[in-house]
């Protein structure tokens, strides 16, 4: 499918999958981002689109599961205070905040990587899926996938580590 049919097929679905996209989200930006992912992968899969019987059926269920994936993620964040407790029930309030406060960054760091780094690190790390499931829902290569998982981590690591280096110091200093 090139440019020209692509236009004529798929963008015009953009306002009912939006609509769509705000029923299964809390905020119209949720919804804005879901249905921008959603015409990068059917854009990403043009070359493919013909082989569907109803390419709106197609987008309707990549909507779908694109809130739903992140309603998840919004969920999880919700839930990593009540993760901290669980998990540490002896621990004093001081050190349950700390883990709180280590987790938010880790939330932070990963919000600030680009889009694709951090779809890509979420799916795999945090979901679980494979490297072959990831390339077939962002329309990247499997090789493409590792690099950016593994240019990701590097630099969560490294602002990870920056930011506890800082703390340390501003500690010292104190």
């Amino acid at each position: 499918m090139e440019l020209k049919e692509f236009k004529i097929t798929v963008l015009p679905l953009r306002a009912k999958l939006l609509s769509y996209a705000r029923k299964l989200t809390d905020a119209p930006e949720d919804a804005e981002d879901a249905v921008q992912e959603v015409l990068l992968k059917l854009w990403n899969k043009r070359l493919e689109l013909n082989q569907y019987r109803s390419i709106e059926a197609f987008a309707m269920t990549l909507t779908h599961n694109t809130c739903i994936d992140m309603w998840r993620c919004k969920r999880n964040d919700n839930q990593s205070l009540d993760i901290v407790q669980a998990a540490s029930p002896a621990g004093t309030p001081e050190q349950l905040l700390e883990i709180k406060d280590e987790i938010c960054l880790m939330h932070e760091i990963i919000n600030s990587l680009p889009h694709l780094q951090r779809t890509i690190m979420r799916m795999k790390d945090i979901e679980g899926y494979e490297t072959d499931e990831i390339a077939e829902i962002t329309g990247c290569g499997p090789e493409a996938i590792r690099s950016n998982l593994s240019r990701a981590r590097k630099k969560v690591r490294n602002i990870y580590l920056q930011t506890i280096q800082g703390k340390r110091e501003r500690r010292k200093e104190a």
